[in-house]
């Protein structure tokens, strides 16, 4: 069974990638997921506030609710309460590659450019195979348009492009007013892979000490759903890779995933539920799925349902949404 794949260039053993999460802060942790199945690892976030210590701009982010994000423990981080800081995050990199065989790859998270593009640069010298760029943007402002808010994402991209020579994703929010003309000028912008979707993770009210605090609910498979829809509808209208996360917790999760178009699928909350070993689970679950389909590679199953590829292309559109209103009777009753 040959479960390889091809993720940004780089030859993938399996479709199974590890996401961002605290589970990779620790090395020990890194080699358990390569010897449970892991193709790659994305390393746990370095942010923007971690390499910008002006109390200006840490001001302006927190106001933006950039600060939160999976990795966060609270809304208002302090330099001290970051484990690991931009230097000790170079060694980290450095460390992982030096502990596995699989591709390790950086991700950065932040709204701009500068800060960035030294980091970009110096991710790669210490021995990353990628980067990711997670911008985890909240555009609160009433002022800023659409454009300005896309124009975020595309001038992070050429940046930091322009300052690596290794491949760069970008981890995508699905609430752009017109995700696939996003999706096509990140592509032709360079972007080797775009990642859907990224979790905004909303705060929540403490009633009784009347706080806005964090709370961190893990996915489900449910929440496989949209990035599903998107990545079939994308699949064969760009060059670049496509990525699936959130909401990848089983087997049957990663093979919709790749018959919808997926290059890779990525998983964080299912081995925060389960523990490392669940991917072995998820791999051979995916082995016997395949084989019970008569599929003897990944390739053979990549986009066999997405929309270009499927009987009802209009499954991914309005369609859809009818027929599962009808498909419960609610239609009358919402007329």
């Amino acid at each position: 069974m040959d479960l390889s794949t091809t993720y940004m260039g780089l030859k993938l053993a399996s479709p199974l990638v590890c996401s961002p999460s605290p589970l990779c802060k620790d090395i020990d942790n890194i080699r358990r997921m390569e010897d449970a199945g892991a193709a790659a690892v994305v390393l746990h976030s370095l942010f923007e506030e971690q390499i910008e210590h002006d109390a200006a701009e840490l001001e302006h982010y927190l106001q933006y609710g950039a600060d939160r994000f999976p990795e966060s423990l609270t809304y208002f981080p302090q330099p001290h309460d970051y484990p690991l800081g931009p230097e000790e995050y170079l060694r980290h990199i450095t460390r992982a590659k030096k502990a596995v065989k699989i591709p390790v790859l950086a991700s950065l998270n932040g709204v701009s450019a500068r800060g960035w593009i030294r980091y970009a640069h110096m991710a790669q010298e210490a021995g990353a195979d990628a980067i990711e760029l997670n911008v985890y943007y909240i555009p609160t402002n009433p002022q800023y348009t659409g454009d300005k808010v896309e124009e975020v994402y595309l001038t992070v991209l050429e940046a930091v492009k322009g300052s690596v020579n290794i491949p760069v994703s970008m981890k995508l929010s699905p609430y752009f007013s017109s995700m696939a003309n996003v999706a096509t000028r990140l592509d032709q912008a360079g972007a080797n892979a775009l990642v859907l979707f990224n979790r905004f993770y909303q705060p929540d009210i403490d009633v009784d000490e009347l706080e806005v605090v964090p709370n961190l609910v893990l996915s489900d498979s449910d929440d496989s759903r949209l990035p599903l829809r998107w990545i079939a509808i994308l699949h064969g209208k760009v060059k670049a890779s496509l990525a699936a996360t959130s909401g990848i917790h089983t087997a049957r999760d990663v093979a919709k995933m790749i018959m919808a178009g997926a290059d890779v699928t990525m998983m964080t909350s299912a081995l925060l539920k389960n523990g490392i070993g669940h991917l072995t689970t998820v791999r051979k679950g995916l082995e016997k799925l395949m084989q019970a389909k008569g599929y003897d590679s990944v390739s053979q199953m990549k986009g066999i349902l997405s929309q270009k590829s499927c009987a009802e292309p209009a499954a991914f559109e309005r369609a859809n949404y009818m027929k599962t209103l009808s498909s419960y009777g609610w239609t009358a009753t919402l007329e």
